[in-house]
């Protein structure tokens, strides 16, 4: 258990963090399903518009501190190529 005051503040905000980056990474994960769901049933527009989406989130928690910026960005590019492939 902590001692002093600073670490006590340390356990209360790391827990929040914690709540917080359940529920993004969790959301990501959705968005993700979401597109390569929308890729196997071959709608190419659904796909696209949940590619949209998907990046949305990705951005969002890149700037929360949940992914980092080069992870977000390689997976959004995959995810692309792979709507992009859809002809």
């Amino acid at each position: 258990m902590p001692n002093h005051k600073s670490a006590i503040k340390r356990v209360r905000q790391n827990k929040k963090r914690k709540i917080r980056n359940t529920v993004i990474r969790s959301h990501t994960r959705t968005e993700v399903k979401n597109v390569l769901a929308a890729i196997a049933s071959g709608n190419k527009e659904e796909a696209e518009k949940a590619l949209k989406s998907a990046t949305s989130v990705f951005d969002s928690s890149v700037s929360k501190g949940v992914h980092h910026r080069n992870n977000a960005s390689r997976r959004v590019s995959r995810l692309a190529r792979r709507v992009n492939k859809m002809t």
